[in-house]
Formats: structure tokens, C-alpha cells, sequence
């Protein structure tokens, strides 16, 4: 037996004793299902997978059933719906996501599940290596490179693949994470979360390869991106409402002082207002800030609160250990 194979062999036999779930959310995968369902109950013989089927037209779920998976139905439409109904209803101590359109390559799973109990981590993140030019449309590859830089700016630079879709977590994490997000927006929220949380981390690099034939993606370079776009500026106004509304109110203020100028540089001249309609919406404008600092200063202190508890509720689960 090769060394490789050892090593697999003893990861396998080291998680004996632990209930591990892969996630696999599906739309209209009939065509590559079967396979990915396989190739993860190979790599991980003892976990059980679960197929969520996100209101498929073909017969994803029939094949999925047929090739050993447990499928569960899933109404509202969105990748955030799926994974916040599967977080809820399965229990297990290791929790593995992955889509369903054999794109991630689930021969390298236990890698990211050993990083996960060997160095204690709440989350691996399989970080996307393209050894295909086709696995990443154009706008895909532009887009997360800029939203990558956007995430590590606000929030802190702590991963280089928000968007991967491959990811290991621990129990606690699992139960601890709100999931309010919809649809392709969830791994933002996951990724968000665990930087605002601090929770211990990991990312590898692992194989993304092209789409199988027969299926295609469902995420739209345009509209998917403004709903990123504006989940991240959610998330910025949610958790850091200091530097949001202290952003506003800055820009605000420097609105009235460009309009007010004017203004007052004529008062002083001439002892006279002749534009006063601008003098009242410079005053106003100013007032405008004034109250998005306030709201700056209130909000924070409720991010702050909110944040303890999330973190009481993170430390509610303990950590997942081998053999439990």
C-alpha cells in the first residue's frame, strides 16, 4: 500500500467515533449527483450525506436516493435557504459542504478534516486551485479577486477564497452560526462570521475543476455580484455600524461645508445671506451628520452586545475532539 493510502487509512480510523454529515445542496444536478455522492462516500465511508434538493426540475433527487444519499427537500430557493435548514436539522460533530456539481474534489476531504482536529480549527476552507482555465468564467475570477480584497479590507484578511463553496466545520460552529443570508451570499456570511468571532481557522488549497457536462452553474456573474455587493454592506452596517455611520456622517459634513462656504465667506463680506435656500440645506445636511453619529455611537454599543452573545453561544458547544 502506497503511503498515501496509509495516511488515508489512518485519518479514516482516527475519526472513528465521531458522526460527520457532508451537505451537498442541489438544483438541477441530475447530472453529476450520482458521482459526487459516490466519490464522498469513498472518501469518507462512515459520514452520511445529505442531498438537499433546492426545487429541482429533473430527477436530481431520485438519482441522489438511488445512489445511497438521504434527500431532503428544501422550498425556498437559495443556497442560504438550503444550508440554513440543514444546519438546523442534522446533527452530527463534523460538518462537510460541498455542491453537488463534481467541481470539488472530494478525494482531499480528509485533508481538511484532520487540519480541523489536528490543530483544533472551527472551520477549513477549501480554497479553489483552478488547474482548469475553464473552472472560472472570467467574470467569476474578477469578481472574487475584488470582493476578496473588499472582505479583507473591512473585515481583516484572513482567507484568499471567500466564495468556496468546500468547507469543513465543527459542531459548534455549525449551531452557533445564524445563517440569515438567502442564497450565494451564505459563504460571505459564513466567512464573516468567523472573522468577526475570531474562531480558529484554516484554508488549503484543493483541486476546482470544470463543471461535468450536462449541468450548469447557477450563479449569474451580474445579479449574484450586486447581492453580494449588498449583503457585504449589510454585514459592514450591521457589525461595524461605528465606521459606517461615521463614514456617512463624515460625508455628509463635508457636503454642508462645501455648500455652506460659500455662504458664510459672503455673510462676512457683505453682512448679508443672498443665498439663503443653501444656507438652510447646508445647516440641514450638517444636522443629517450630526445624527448619523449619533446612531453611530448608539448602534455600537448594541454591535458590541450582540457580539458577546454570539460568542457565549459559540462557547455553549465544546470542541470537537477525535473518538470524542
Amino acid at each position: 500500500m502506497s503511503h498515501i493510502g496509509v495516511v488515508g487509512e489512518m485519518s479514516k480510523s482516527q475519526i472513528a467515533g465521531l458522526d460527520i454529515a457532508v451537505i451537498l445542496p442541489c438544483h438541477n444536478e441530475a447530472a453529476a449527483i450520482s458521482d459526487v455522492v459516490r466519490d464522498f462516500r469513498k472518501a469518507v465511508p462512515g459520514a452520511e450525506i445529505y442531498v438537499y434538493d433546492n426545487n429541482s426540475t429533473d430527477n436530481t433527487a431520485a438519482k441522489a436516493e438511488a445512489a445511497g444519499a438521504h434527500v431532503c427537500q428544501e422550498p425556498l430557493q437559495g443556497k442560504g435557504n438550503v444550508l440554513r435548514r440543514a444546519f438546523s436539522d442534522i446533527e452530527a460533530d463534523i460538518y462537510i459542504m460541498a455542491d453537488g456539481d463534481g467541481t470539488y474534489d472530494a478525494s482531499c476531504v480528509m485533508e481538511l478534516v484532520d487540519m480541523l482536529l489536528d490543530q483544533h480549527l472551527d472551520m477549513v476552507v477549501g480554497a479553489r486551485a483552478d488547474n482548469s482555465p475553464e473552472a472560472y468564467r472570467r467574470g467569476h475570477r474578477l469578481g472574487n479577486m475584488m470582493f476578496n480584497r473588499v472582505i479583507a479590507l473591512l473585515f481583516g484578511n484572513r482567507f484568499s477564497d471567500i466564495f468556496s463553496g468546500y468547507r469543513v466545520f465543527s459542531r459548534r460552529f455549525v449551531k452557533s452560526f445564524p445563517a440569515l443570508s438567502t442564497g450565494f451570499e451564505i459563504e460571505t456570511e459564513l466567512t464573516v462570521h468567523a472573522i468577526q468571532l475570531r474562531i480558529p481557522i484554516a484554508e488549503i488549497p484543493t483541486t476546482y475543476s470544470n463543471r461535468v457536462e450536462g449541468t450548469e452553474s447557477k450563479l449569474s456573474t451580474y445579479r449574484d455580484g450586486l447581492r453580494i455587493l449588498l449583503a457585504i454592506i449589510r454585514f459592514v452596517q450591521r457589525i461595524r455600524p461605528l465606521f459606517f455611520y461615521s463614514a456617512i456622517a463624515i460625508g455628509l459634513s463635508l457636503l454642508s461645508i462645501g455648500l455652506g462656504y460659500p455662504v458664510v465667506v459672503d455673510y462676512f463680506k457683505t453682512g448679508l445671506v443672498p443665498r439663503l435656500p443653501t444656507a438652510v440645506l447646508a445647516t440641514g445636511i450638517m444636522v443629517l451628520a450630526a445624527l448619523s453619529l449619533a446612531i453611530a455611537l448608539i448602534l455600537n454599543a448594541g454591535s458590541s452586545r450582540q457580539l458577546e452573545l454570539k460568542r457565549l453561544k459559540y462557547l455553549e458547544y465544546p470542541r470537537t475532539r477525535r473518538g470524542r
